[in-house]
């Protein structure tokens, strides 16, 4: 069992971020571990040619352990809440070499007994295997995820991250604790996660360096660094991944409602229930960005929905009075279970 003591500036310091790097590297689960993460799954399978063309793809599955553990190196904490892929990997490709040996065992020995072939041959020259991890992921990322799957993902983890951190504001931390996920136990200034396979019962002492709570699509309970060397963070089970399926249909908006603002607005207040991004609201619709931002526009100008800029994106919810207006469903800091 892992366990983080927070003070109070800690838990005043804790924050949110999503990081793309991350993404990448767990994703690699989906090639390992087929079936565990079934609301990806349809997505990914579309991705296989894609994955299996590369010719990395026997390095890039040699990451992840029989029990889904990955090398710390390979998920740096991220610097910033909405951090650039490039600017992630180029903090990947300045860890110091000497590293690899001993997180790559840790990782793979507790469990397999053996770290994979193409790793352990690559130790002898760790600088070289550890620019080859890093290009592999670079055209893993460029050819299997940016073009369509990340733009989707960053949408959902900028519309959870804007979910939590209201709930932190308007419940306070034990709230959003219980909330992250099941694994998680908060009492008495110390954040514990239980974890399936524990080798070490380790304490972090946050001490001013902030925890970092990050969402991630391939995770089915919380999950943090296997060495307590690293930055504090985890990572938990992002919310809305249902939405990743494919463009479900927008609920309709009640007749009265739809009266009174329009059918477009009222489907875009019936699906503010959970935030979102322009983007995907426009995904969701199959409509243009530029006609949702139109009916958004009226719906912020008269207080229906609120707003919030994280990083590239403008991410909208319902507020209070788009709740009261919307009639009755599901309270608004509800949660369907993932």
């Amino acid at each position: 069992m892992h366990r983080f003591r927070l003070g109070l500036a800690d838990l005043a310091a804790t924050s949110f971020a999503y990081s793309p790097l991350q993404e990448a590297v767990l994703s690699l689960r989906m090639w390992t571990h087929p079936g565990v993460y079934t609301l990806q799954t349809p997505g990914f399978e579309r991705l296989r040619p894609a994955f299996e063309a590369l010719g990395c793809a026997e390095l890039l599955r040699s990451l992840i352990a029989s029990n889904r553990w990955v090398p710390d190196f390979l998920t740096p904490r991220p610097h910033s809440p909405a951090p650039d892929f490039r600017a992630e990997l180029a903090v990947l490709r300045a860890t110091p070499p000497g590293r690899l040996r001993v997180e790559l065992e840790q990782a793979f020995l507790p469990h397999d007994r053996v770290v994979p072939a193409p790793l352990a041959a690559g130790l002898a020259e760790p600088a070289r295997l550890l620019a080859l991890i890093a290009d592999a992921i670079e055209e893993y990322w460029e050819r299997c995820l940016a073009p369509v799957w990340w733009p989707r993902a960053r949408a959902v983890l900028e519309a959870d991250l804007l979910y939590r951190s209201r709930v932190l504001a308007q419940q306070g931390a034990a709230a959003l604790f219980t909330e992250l996920d099941g694994r998680l136990r908060w009492e008495d200034g110390v954040l514990a996660i239980r974890r399936k396979w524990d080798v070490m019962d380790g304490v972090v002492i946050v001490d001013g360096r902030g925890l970092v709570l990050v969402p991630t699509f391939f995770a089915r309970g919380a999950i943090t660094s296997i060495s307590d060397d690293h930055p504090p963070m985890i990572s938990y089970p992002a919310r809305g991944q249902a939405t990743m399926t494919g463009p479900p249909a927008a609920p309709p908006g009640p007749r009265a409602l739809e009266l009174l603002l329009g059918a477009p607005k009222a489907r875009l207040l019936a699906l503010l229930a959970e935030p979102a991004s322009t983007t995907e609201l426009a995904r969701r619709l199959g409509v243009t960005p530029g006609a949702v931002s139109q009916h958004l526009a009226v719906l912020f100008d008269t207080r229906l929905v609120t707003r919030a800029r994280h990083g590239r994106s403008v991410v909208y919810a319902r507020s209070v009075l788009g709740d009261e207006l919307s009639g009755p469903g599901r309270p608004p800091g509800a949660q369907p279970r993932r």
